[in-house]
C-alpha cells in the first residue's frame, strides 16, 4: 500500500528525532527531518526519513521494500518462532514490519545509517513487543563473519544494485545462511541488465531461486532463495561419467 504524502515532522516528534542525532552530530547540524506513514498488517507505520548527504540511498522508502511489505499482507505471514535478519535495512520498515508479526528480528545497514533504524524502531516497535529488534552495521564482505549462520529468515529490498557489490553480497548471503534458511529478496528490474544478471546468472551457482511475487507496475520481483545442497562425492563421481559418456559418443 502506498504511503500518504511526506509531512515535516511536528514538534512533539523533533525533540526526539534531535536527541537522537545529536549523538551523531555534535556540532548540531541536523538534517532535513520528513514522516511517511503506511499500512501494513493492520499496523500503521510512521517512517522518519534523515534527508542529508551521509544518509544517501538510506534515506527513502524504495518501492522495492513496500513491495515486500505488501507481500506479507497478502500471504499473512507470521515470523512468530523465527529468526530474521534485514541487510540494507534503510530506513527499518521491513525489518520493524517483520518484528511486530512476531520475528526475533535483527536489522543491519551501514553505520550511518543505524541512527535512522533506531529511531524508527522507537517510534514503531513498543516495549511490549515479544522481541525487541536487534541494531547492528554490517559491511557486505568484511562484518558478516561476526554474526551466526542461523537465520531462519533473511530479507533484502532493493538491494541488487550496484555491480561492484555483487561479489561481496554473495559472500554475504552464503555466510549467513544455512539449508533451513529462506531468503527473500525484492528487486526492482526496470530494465537494469545487471539486475537480471545477478539473480539469472549468479544466484543460481549457489541457491535455489524462483520468482514468488511480481508488482508489475512497478517492475519488481520478490525471489525466494534456499541454499544448494553441497553434492555428495558420490554425485560428483557420477556427473563425471555421465559427462564421459557423452563426449565418448560425440562423432569424431
Amino acid at each position: 500500500m502506498e504511503g500518504r504524502s511526506g509531512s515535516r515532522k511536528t514538534a512533539k516528534h523533533m525533540d526526539k528525532s534531535s536527541n537522537v542525532l545529536s549523538k551523531e552530530d555534535p556540532e548540531g547540524n541536523l538534517p532535513s527531518i520528513l514522516v511517511n506513514h503506511y499500512q501494513f498488517c493492520g499496523y500503521d507505520l510512521e517512517i522518519t526519513r534523515y534527508l542529508n548527504e551521509r544518509m544517501g540511498v538510506s534515506a527513502f522508502v524504495w518501492n522495492s521494500g513496500l513491495t515486500l511489505c505488501q507481500f506479507f499482507q497478502q500471504e499473512r505471514i507470521n515470523f512468530s518462532g523465527m529468526k530474521v535478519l534485514e541487510l540494507g535495512s534503510g530506513t527499518g520498515i521491513v525489518g520493524i514490519l517483520a518484528a511486530l508479526l512476531g520475528g526475533e528480528v535483527t536489522l543491519t545497514d551501514q553505520i550511518q545509517a543505524l541512527k535512522q533504524i533506531e529511531y524508527n524502531v522507537s517510534v514503531n516497535v513498543p516495549d511490549s513487543c515479544r522481541h525487541l529488534p536487534k541494531i547492528r552495521a554490517l559491511s557486505w564482505g568484511f562484518d558478516q563473519v561476526h554474526f551466526p549462520s542461523d537465520y531462519d529468515i533473511i530479507l533484502g529490498s532493493d538491494i541488487v544494485y550496484y555491480p561492484s557489490d555483487f561479489p561481496l553480497l554473495l559472500q554475504t548471503l552464503r555466510h549467513l545462511s544455512n539449508q533451513r534458511t529462506t531468503i527473500y529478496i525484492a528487486t526492482e528490474l526496470g530494465g537494469c541488465c545487471a539486475a537480471h544478471k545477478f539473480h539469472e546468472e549468479i544466484i543460481p551457482q549457489y541457491f535455489n531461486s524462483r520468482i514468488i511475487y511480481r508488482n508489475q507496475r512497478a517492475d519488481i520481483n520478490l525471489y525466494k532463495l534456499t541454499l544448494k545442497v553441497p553434492k555428495t562425492g558420490e554425485e560428483l563421481s557420477m556427473e563425471k561419467e555421465t559427462r564421459k559418456k557423452l563426449l565418448s559418443r560425440q562423432p569424431k
